[in-house]
């Protein structure tokens, strides 16, 4: 259930039914006159739509925004690009719920403020949620190899690893042989890959202590250089949990 609870989807969702059944009780937003049945028929799928759709615009968002570094940025961001379709949503279901006829344009633009008041501290809580200290794992001299190793495919067999990238539902590998996909999440990998010594430095990346041949920092950044030359990003919110550890 922990490990489950881990991925951002998951979390999302419960956050969504939560939130869903928050609304529907309180009779949030004058719903407070239909029958409870139907305001949670209303409430609870809009909600979990919208969760999706902020799902969907996360992985949008943290590809030009570090939220980790500029949480409120990326709130405000996230709450904008979800708000236009959401009020559409919203729109349209409250018309065929409640008013039980076909959505006309008039109104339309009257919910775009009491969405953006929901859809707001939801982010909120996605966002912070998100927020976490880097993995570290470590070798110790009893300890067996990192199970990890073993997804190492053949033309890599043997090879010192020097980091892990993820790249959507792939991870790069970085050795001292060469580069190489797997089909893994790295939410699943920083589990196998204790018994070797490394942190995650990034969302998406886990680099081996060893492998780190030179730190840059600049401009509220740092980066670390690897020994085969590969660049990993270290962001903000890891950086100074990683200098503590000793890393520069």
């Amino acid at each position: 259930m922990a490990s489950l609870l881990e991925r951002p989807w998951v979390r999302g969702l419960a956050v969504s039914i939560v939130a869903g059944g928050f609304l529907a009780f309180s009779g949030a937003f004058g719903s407070i006159s239909a029958p409870l049945w139907w305001r949670l028929l209303y409430w609870i799928p809009l909600i979990i739509a919208g969760g999706f759709w902020s799902y969907v615009c996360s992985r949008i968002i943290e590809r030009f925004i570090d939220t980790e570094a500029r949480p409120w940025i990326g709130i405000a961001a996230l709450s904008l690009l979800m708000s236009v379709p959401v009020t559409v949503m919203v729109w349209a279901a409250t018309a065929l719920i409640f008013q039980q006829r076909v959505p006309r344009l008039n109104g339309l633009l009257d919910y775009f403020l009491p969405v953006l008041a929901v859809v707001l501290p939801l982010c909120a809580i996605n966002v912070f949620l998100e927020r976490r200290q880097p993995v570290e794992t470590h070798a110790t001299p009893s300890q067996a190899p990192a199970r990890f190793l073993q997804r190492l495919p053949a033309k890599l067999k043997g090879a010192h690893l020097l980091a892990v990238q993820s790249e959507d539902h792939y991870l790069r590998l970085y050795t001292d042989r060469g580069t190489d996909l797997i089909l893994m999440r790295l939410s699943d990998a920083l589990d196998e890959l204790d018994g070797l010594e490394g942190a995650q430095t990034h969302r998406s990346w886990w680099v081996a202590k060893d492998a780190v041949s030179d730190v840059s920092r600049g401009d509220g950044r740092a980066s670390l250089t690897l020994s085969d030359g590969t660049t990993a990003p270290v962001s903000r919110r890891y950086a100074r949990a990683l200098r503590e550890a000793g890393w520069w």
